[in-house]
């Protein structure tokens, strides 16, 4: 690090104690910029680059360049980011530490020292992405369910103890504790972090990180920036290699006004997600302000941020004030933590006052909360939001007009279809619509007291009026953390959601993750005797195709207290603003809005029973309070890991098993074929699903060759520290529409020139035998959703060279390049099928170590007949340092070589 660069280093004092810090105001000083119109998350992004200068790195131009930021530019400067921590879940996290551990292997194999591969700064894993809801509806589900989680996820948590061991600044949350945001949110995050001063005493500087989970954006609303991004940049994070990205755009959201009564911050939301997906905001900033944000409450900014990437955006980024401090004090950080980050906040100028200057956006949005409405968001991306008093009409729109793209068709025969629960002639039926699945879940509602005792009051007065939960739905309760499952039976509120089938299920992602297990017998029955479209509603982030469950193809985020609603009416077929959710006990229907809790009713129940000490208490012990998961063996903790090739879990993948320490220059694609054809916001979830792994695809027939029985499979999320399984399961998603396959769902394609039908991974192995690359053509916002690193290394690891799409949603676009795979975009807003494109062709793509970013190609697309038609794309490799990325093979390989050298 450069000696006291631009003069920054100061000292400031509290009541415990001084602390260097690195002046943001010195730039001011010296001419470099004007603080106060400054976005707050670009002064974050300044403060970093200015203390961790090493004229290496991070230079003295990235600096000067962020200072200079500018509200609209033709070009962007690069900005090396290098965050204080990184946070990951165990989906994601168990094939980073795969990949670590594959490095030390590498190294070792290449003589160097295997210790080198460890992470620089503090690493946090939080097993929360295991647990299905096996059992439910009762008072023993929630240890019935954490039994069998141990049980199948046995081996993976044995890896997961020896990479604590063996990596230093690594941390394992067990099991059953909650969901990493809202544990970073409650617990890990400091907003303001302390180390060693190099010179004595301690460093003071924002709290920024990089978690391996797109909801990562949640700390966003502690006024902490940090964002998703996938596996492999996390694992560079953590072995010191700066995050080079271009400065970014920053949107400003002007809030005003206060929610009504009756609308929650799930409404807001969902309103929020369609406005910024409309206005377009992938790969932007965006950041809050206005006066409505003095109205919001800390939980309630969370929830906007954290649904960031449903749209698209960076970060949703609400600076730190004083409802921050109080936050910081309801949730149990000590005195000192909440002196260091007011004095040093208000010192650095990153607090936001009434009085604060508006910063200078590129661009702005604005939204006046009164006019939010209950909403509802489906039938399968979360930005397709619905107010409730058109739900009815939406649904039928759905299920009635024969559009393809709406996800599926009903004939006319069968649009009356209906079916009786059961084979003992019970007379409950199901029909159209049907809620099969009503999950209260994910961090982005369960972190909310004032939704989650919203939904425990509505579920009171429901059980005091007699209502009942239809008989075919299947509920759960998934706090996010324990402290939730405190305050509610505090509140005495557990009791009355247990007697609706809301029993405490387990402390994870659960059914926002696609864990949302088996279906009762009887209620899969009556789906496929009348071919029914069943829907699921869910207090979750993500709804996509093939996510949730495979028989719910209407998929719905709604709040939780919508979401007891809707199990208690048992049909999304419905408006419930006119239309009862049922008939009470003395035979009176019973209107939501008659039980629907009112803020004063919410606001009591959250001053009466969240308090500070039920946080403390519950992370006292967070790293070492599971005595089931303290008895897991640690196995051998040396350097290198023990790799055992009978394991179905866990393998050495092939990404460095052939890795030279020479870098191989950048040479043309030539004579590929297209593995893959696809429309508009193909999601990860599409290219790398996270659920449910099928017994008769490749990836099924895989384990049952190694004698997994499918009991045995758990899901594709618990195996990806397997490449074998996670190869086999790349485009694996059984509502994946290739267009090779002629709209086909499911894991096909066409074998080119023989025109053979075949599952996606069988051509690859053909193609891959005959030396043919491949390439996959798509639309546009192409790898939308999850920050899954595995939708890239699968993708590599089928022999795809490159990615030609209309355009990329930000994290994939990032993992495809970190893993050696070209992404690119048709330009002149072209587009397949404008072009005339039917996947037939052979491509040719002229791809020379000469590239640089944002550089044209010409493709040149052969027919069947010689025809040629070429077309230009526009290179998507958008720094320096990311052609570099890709000359090397991807972000690792290069990370491994520079450990060599």
């Amino acid at each position: 690090m450069l000696s006291n660069p631009f003069n920054a280093r100061a000292t400031f004092e509290t009541a415990h104690g001084n602390y260097t810090y690195y002046r943001l105001a010195a730039l001011e000083e010296a001419g470099l910029t004007q603080l106060d119109k400054l976005p707050f998350s670009i002064r974050i992004l300044l403060e970093q680059a200015l203390r961790q200068m090493d004229g290496v790195e991070i230079t003295e131009k990235h600096v000067r360049d962020l200072a200079a930021w500018i509200p609209i530019a033709k070009e962007r400067p690069v900005v090396s980011f290098k965050p204080a921590r990184v946070v990951m879940q165990d989906f994601t996290g168990v094939p980073a530490v795969v990949d670590l551990a594959a490095m030390r292997s590498a190294v070792a194999r290449l003589g160097g020292e295997p210790q080198k591969v460890n992470p620089v700064v503090p690493v946090d894993l939080v097993i929360d992405h295991s647990v299905q809801v096996d059992f439910f509806a009762s008072s023993d589900a929630l240890q019935r369910n954490a039994e069998i989680e141990f049980e199948r996820n046995r081996e993976r948590y044995e890896f997961l103890h020896w990479g604590k061991n063996a990596f230093d600044n690594f941390r394992v949350v067990p099991p059953a504790t909650g969901i990493v945001h809202q544990v970073n949110l409650e617990f890990l995050s400091k907003v303001v972090m302390v180390s060693g001063d190099p010179v004595g005493g301690f460093v003071a500087y924002p709290d920024t990180l990089v978690g391996t989970d797109s909801h990562t954006t949640m700390i966003n609303g502690l006024g902490v920036l940090g964002w998703g991004v996938g596996g492999i940049e996390a694992e560079a994070a953590m072995v010191g290699v700066p995050l080079d990205m271009l400065s970014p755009d920053v949107v400003g959201f002007k809030l005003h006004g206060a929610l009504p009564e009756g609308v929650t911050a799930t409404d807001l939301v969902l309103t929020v997600a369609q406005m910024m997906r409309k206005k377009g905001v992938v790969g932007k900033f965006v950041e809050f302000f206005g006066p409505g944000i003095a109205t919001m409450s800390l939980p309630d900014r969370a929830t906007i941020a954290n649904m960031a990437p449903e749209h698209g955006a960076t970060v949703c980024f609400f600076p730190v004030d004083d409802e921050t401090l109080r936050y910081l004090r309801l949730t149990g950080r000590t005195p000192e933590e909440v002196e260091r980050v007011e004095v040093y906040c208000k010192t650095q100028g990153l607090f936001r006052t009434a009085n604060s200057p508006e910063p200078v956006f590129t661009d702005t949005l604005e939204l006046d909360m009164g006019t939010v409405v209950p909403s509802l968001a489906g039938p399968k991306l979360p930005h397709q939001r619905i107010s409730l008093s058109e739900m009815r009409e939406q649904f039928e729109d759905v299920l009635w007009t024969p559009k393809a793209e709406r996800g599926f068709e009903i004939p006319v025969e069968r649009r009356d279809a209906s079916a009786v629960l059961g084979s003992n002639g019970a007379s409950i039926e199901m029909k159209h619509g049907s809620v099969i699945i009503a999950a209260i879940t994910s961090c982005t509602n369960t972190s909310n007291p004032s939704v989650m005792l919203g939904a425990g009051l509505l579920a009171k007065k429901a059980v005091e009026r007699g209502l009942r939960v239809k008989p075919y739905v299947k509920t759960s309760l998934a706090p996010g953390s324990q402290v939730v499952t405190e305050y509610l039976e505090h509140a005495n509120l557990l009791d009355p959601l247990a007697e609706l089938g809301f029993n405490v299920v387990g402390y994870g992602c659960t059914t926002c993750i696609g864990n949302s297990g088996p279906l009762p017998g009887d209620v899969v029955q009556a789906i496929q005797a009348a071919d029914l479209v069943s829907a699921a509603v869910l207090s979750g982030n993500r709804n996509f195709e093939g996510r949730i469950h495979p028989y719910s193809l209407a998929n719905y985020l709604a709040s939780p207290p919508l979401v007891v609603a809707f199990a208690l009416a048992g049909t999304v077929d419905i408006d419930l603003d006119r239309e009862p959710l049922g008939t009470g006990r003395d035979g009176d229907p019973v209107y939501l809005r008659e039980i629907w809790p009112s803020p004063a009713e919410i606001r009591a129940a959250i001053e009466n029973s969240v308090r500070p000490e039920m946080f403390i208490e519950k992370y006292s012990n967070v790293f070492d309070g599971n005595a089931t998961w303290n008895a897991i063996p640690a196995g051998d903790s040396a350097g290198l890991y023990n790799w055992d090739e009978a394991s179905t879990y866990i393998q050495e993948p092939p990404f460095f098993t052939d890795l030279t320490p020479e870098v191989r220059p950048i040479a043309p694609i030539s004579g590929a074929r297209v593995l893959v054809k696809v429309g508009d916001s193909v999601t990860t979830d599409h290219i790398s699903p996270a659920g449910a792994i099928p017994a008769n695809f490749p990836a099924g027939r895989h384990l049952i060759k190694r004698g997994v029985t499918p009991r045995e499979f758990n899901s594709f999320g618990s195996r990806r520290g397997n490449d074998r399984v996670m190869t086999r399961g790349t485009f694996g998603n059984i509502r994946l529409k290739n267009h090779l396959a002629g709209g086909k769902e499911g894991s096909w394609t066409v074998k080119f020139p023989e025109n053979e039908e075949l599952f996606i991974y069988d051509a690859a192995m053909k193609y891959m035998a005959e030396d043919t690359p491949l390439i996959v053509l798509a639309g546009t916002a192409y790898g939308t959703g999850s920050s899954r690193d595995w939708a890239a290394k699968g993708t590599l690891l089928l022999g795809v060279k490159a990615v030609i799409a209309g355009s990329f949603e930000k994290i994939h676009r990032s993992n495809l390049l970190g893993m050696g795979v070209l992404p690119l975009e048709f330009a002149d807003e072209v587009s397949a099928a404008a072009l005339g494109l039917d996947g037939s062709e052979t491509y040719d793509i002229p791809v020379t170590d000469l590239v640089q970013p944002f550089d044209r190609l010409t493709v040149t697309a052969t027919r069947a007949n010689d025809e040629q038609l070429g077309f230009d794309v526009i290179v998507r490799l958008d720094t320096p340092i990311e052609v570099d990325y890709y000359r090397h093979g991807g972000i690792l390989h290069k990370a491994i070589r520079d450990m060599l050298s």
